[in-house]
């Protein structure tokens, strides 16, 4: 299984979504949050946020949106809003084909590991 994939729409008002499979860590000092590993299995995602009422979750919406360049509306949890293993959503464009979004994706996730 891989950390990114690819969700086929069911309608077509859109081309479908991109699932990312991430391992998250909350509470980290501020100069560890952001993107820590991108592997096969998952995304290593650190956020300052401490992991109640949703801080940690909003933060990780943020991460992503930023380092992937897209609205924060586009990102969103559907699995694990209380675990540390999450499966984040998010849409795609239309005219967008699902490999070079992938590829986008994975390349602005291993770029943002400074």
């Amino acid at each position: 299984m891989s950390a990114i994939r690819f969700i086929a729409a069911k309608a077509r008002t859109s081309t479908g979504i991109i699932q990312l499979l991430c391992h998250v860590k909350p509470g980290v000092s501020a100069n560890r949050e952001g993107i820590t590993a991108v592997t096969e299995e998952a995304i290593d995602v650190c956020v300052t946020a401490q992991a109640r009422e949703g801080e940690a979750n909003a933060a990780i919406r943020t991460v992503i949106a930023r380092t992937l360049k897209v609205p924060k509306s586009d990102v969103e949890i559907t699995k694990g809003l209380k675990s540390r293993e999450k499966t984040i959503t998010i849409q795609m464009g239309e005219h967008i084909t699902p490999d070079r979004e992938i590829e986008r994706i994975r390349v602005l996730l291993s770029s943002s590991m400074a």
